[in-house]
């Protein structure tokens, strides 16, 4: 039995004649005829009643009809998921957020991929810290992160998007949060509020590294995991936080946001993925990514 030979049994089943099944299907007649007895004769059955006006279905091709347009829908679906999925249009993936990004690109992101793939299922991890999702890449618990750089993995491929600025979170009754702009040695004295530094974070370094440059030694009072927690405990007045830009879209009440003034005031902001991994549809999300900040553009800021 050939797969061709369904197809053509189906065709005459429906048109009830050889000669305009013959048409449709943009052949001659004797050899439909002839692949049509093969496949009889392979079944032991007979499956169409012949006469010189007309062709009829025997009840054995009634029920094989039934099942063979049954396996030709299937086939069909088959084939048009081969090529959704060749094209990068379905699949699933987990995307990882820094605690920045969760605020203020993620939401945009979510409505960016779910109108542009539809057909990808994407779930969301948001308040990552960097090293954290550097070992879900590993594991494979995400296949995206948008972190912040450095990334010391050889096993990852790490695209620059830009340069976030940064800027101070204070308190709104602080004696700064009236100031146009903050520089480091205003906080000299200022309890700080960072992210962990058993967790590895990424800013918890840039902080520290731009008071050791100022030559102040920094008054850490509280260390946190999460970017929303940080920005809750500014709030009430627990200490002051220098945070990349984006945070400012985490609008709480009792919080203000100033500038942060001087030469090394930015924070990188990167795409990484398993350099192993070369799925259409991930293909497909990281040109969208970088579409959406803008990294894909000439002369953008990385």
């Amino acid at each position: 039995m050939e797969f061709r030979q369904l197809r053509y049994f189906m065709v005459v089943a429906e048109e009830r004649h050889f000669g305009r099944a013959a048409a449709r299907l943009h052949m001659a007649q004797p050899p439909l005829s002839q692949a049509i007895r093969r496949l009889e004769a392979s079944l032991g059955v007979e499956l169409l009643h012949r006469t010189t006006r007309r062709v009829a279905l025997t009840d054995a091709g009634h029920a094989y009809l039934i099942r063979v347009r049954a396996i030709l829908a299937d086939v069909d679906d088959a084939g048009h998921e081969a090529r959704r999925v060749a094209a990068g249009a379905v699949g699933h993936l987990t995307i990882g957020c820094v605690g920045s990004v969760t605020y203020s690109l993620l939401p945009a992101l979510s409505r960016h991929l779910a109108v542009a793939l539809p057909g990808v299922d994407f779930s969301f991890r948001g308040e990552m810290l960097a090293p954290d999702q550097v070992e879900a890449l590993r594991s494979g618990e995400i296949d995206v992160a948008l972190l912040r750089p450095p990334v010391a993995d050889p096993a990852l491929t790490v695209t620059p998007l830009r340069s976030d600025p940064l800027v101070v979170a204070l308190p709104a009754a602080h004696p700064l949060a009236g100031s146009p702009s903050v520089g480091i040695t205003d906080l000299r004295d200022e309890p700080l509020i960072v992210h962990s530094a058993d967790r590895r974070s990424t800013m918890y370094g840039v902080v520290l590294g731009l008071f050791h440059d100022a030559g102040i030694e920094p008054r850490i009072r509280h260390e946190v995991g999460e970017t929303s927690t940080l920005i809750t405990l500014v709030a009430g007045g627990l200490g002051v936080a220098v945070v990349p830009a984006p945070v400012t879209a985490l609008a709480l009440e009792g919080v203000v946001y100033r500038p942060l003034t001087g030469p090394s005031a930015t924070v990188d902001l990167a795409l990484a993925h398993r350099s192993d991994r070369t799925e259409p549809h991930l293909a497909r999300t990281l040109t969208l990514i970088l579409a959406l900040t803008g990294a894909d553009r000439p002369g953008s800021s990385t």
